[in-house]
């Protein structure tokens, strides 16, 4: 499965800890996240993750167009529903492709942690016959 991993600057510290949690997990997937994101939680858990811009600088959008182009699996954007983003635009086009394409999304701990239960159960694996049907 390809996970894109997401947090806001708030939410950096909880993703680590996510992450880091479930590395078990993740490491048996294709990791994507925006940039220092992706590079705090590489730091911290040795996975292999391509990075994209930091969010701000396009990398929520660069997610965006995989998700557009049926690339993606899998979203857990733990967001910082308490501080104005500059780039909330690129946020909310995210948030709403995942509803478009169908893609499980997760914005909070609790979330993502019952998406990723269920990706080790196979209960996504439907995704992949959506990405080989795309």
């Amino acid at each position: 499965m390809k996970i894109a991993l997401i947090a806001h600057d708030k939410k950096k510290e909880d993703m680590i800890r996510f992450a880091t949690a479930y590395k078990d997990i993740f490491s048996k997937h294709e990791l994507f996240a925006t940039g220092t994101t992706g590079l705090r939680i590489q730091e911290a858990t040795g996975l292999s993750i391509h990075r994209f811009q930091s969010g701000p600088l396009g990398g929520d959008q660069e997610i965006g167009a995989r998700i557009a182009r049926n690339e993606m699996d899998l979203v857990l954007f733990f967001r910082d529903p308490l501080t104005s983003q500059p780039h909330e635009p690129d946020v909310s086009a995210l948030i709403r492709l995942c509803d478009v394409y169908s893609i499980p999304l997760a914005t909070n701990m609790g979330t993502a942690e019952v998406l990723v239960r269920g990706l080790k159960r196979g209960d996504i694996e439907w995704r992949k016959i959506e990405r080989d049907q795309g």
